[in-house]
């Protein structure tokens, strides 16, 4: 059935794309906002007048076309827009064959996907340690965070470390060892600096360390990877399969991180799998978006032989419960399937009402001496 209309929302700063067929069936996706999401919102608008009067049914030839349209230009509000729309493909396929997305794309391979909480914060390794337990309580398993402090970039070197280490410390005596442990350095260190802290939290065994250095270079991060000696995860920032697959033969990681609204949708993220499962890694990813997002990432997690945990975030409240009909099942720290036809959840046609376009500002912290400091 042909593409007849192509829409996009944004609900705080949450970029939706609705895609309509000519027989009336909508689907639904999501755009990483972290990736600018006006201009994502652009280039959606013009793939628009190339994708109207194409069967929405060869998700495959449109995800191709569109990363080689206009000679194949790159960028992360390119990959933004090409994920929302395939998210919305899979959801127009599921209800149109009244199947959920998980069993198109082969069925279940676990009946469950473990949930890795993340977002606890302070300011103290005590306010760390509140966090996590605060986690345990919920029923997770594992909880990833940044044992950084607030005002890092204006330490130095031995207190920087110092600190991170005494979090780590903190959280790991508060969860015990049934526990995993993901420890996000949010490209805050030195190469020097992160190979440092590696062999000095080693002993407290964390579940990786996700992007110890900034993601400009894949032969620095894996000269970091030789020499850290501990599992590594990467790839939020990155879209493509063909970025993946030189990390997996030069970092040689232990998980991948995709973030499904900007490394090519349901379609990309599925091709990153199975790189990755080829080379002995899992999947872990990025998810810092809302529940159109989520949903895609569980029809992946369920089908997907690589996919390990994934990232929780708290949907149960404004702006981002507001997004959807009903958001994912999480229970005792483990997302459940939905049984529904597509992705399993309607957009809410009056969530952009109530949250206006509102876009995530972060500049990049500041040295004492006036510098600007890695992010």
């Amino acid at each position: 059935m042909k593409i007849e209309k192509i829409e996009t929302f944004f609900v705080s700063r949450f970029l939706v794309v609705k895609v309509t067929t000519e027989d009336g069936i909508e689907g639904i996706g999501e755009s990483c906002y972290w990736s600018y999401p006006k201009a994502a919102e652009a280039t959606i608008h013009g793939f628009r007048d190339e994708l109207i009067g194409m069967d929405a049914d060869n998700i495959e030839f449109i995800w191709s076309y569109l990363w080689r349209y206009n000679s194949a230009f790159r960028g992360n509000s390119i990959g933004g827009a090409i994920s929302a729309i395939d998210m919305a493909l899979w959801d127009i396929k599921g209800k149109r064959l009244q199947s959920p997305v998980w069993n198109l794309l082969g069925g279940k391979a676990r009946n469950k996907v473990r949930a890795i909480a993340q977002g606890i914060s302070g300011n103290t390794p005590d306010e760390f340690a509140v966090g996590a337990k605060k986690v345990m309580k919920q029923g997770f398993s594992a909880l990833k965070f940044t044992p950084m402090a607030k005002e890092w970039a204006e330490m130095n070197y031995t207190k920087m470390i110092s600190f991170a280490l005494d979090s780590v410390r903190a959280v790991r005596e508060t969860v015990g060892w049934d526990f995993d442990i993901g420890i996000e350095i949010h490209r805050n260190m030195q190469p020097h600096e992160a190979i440092a802290f590696c062999e000095e939290v080693a002993p407290l065994r964390p579940y990786f360390i996700e992007d110890p250095i900034v993601p400009d270079s894949v032969l620095a991060m894996g000269e970091v990877s030789k020499k850290m000696k501990l599992p590594l995860a990467i790839g939020e920032r990155n879209m493509g399969i063909w970025e993946f697959r030189e990390y997996a033969q030069l970092a040689k990681p232990a998980f991948f991180k995709p973030d499904i609204a900007v490394a090519g949708g349901i379609t990309g993220v599925k091709k990153i799998a199975t790189i990755a499962e080829a080379h002995h890694i899992k999947i872990s990813p990025h998810n810092f978006q809302g529940p159109i997002a989520t949903s895609a990432c569980i029809a992946l997690g369920v089908s997907s032989q690589s996919w390990d945990v994934q990232e929780s975030v708290q949907e149960d409240i404004p702006p981002r419960r507001d997004m959807t009909d009903e958001i994912m099942k999480l229970e005792n720290g483990w997302y459940i399937p939905s049984e529904k036809p597509g992705l399993g959840i309607l957009f809410n046609d009056n969530a952009p009402k109530i949250h206006s376009f509102d876009p995530a500002k972060i500049p990049p912290p500041i040295r004492e001496d006036g510098s600007v400091a890695l992010q």
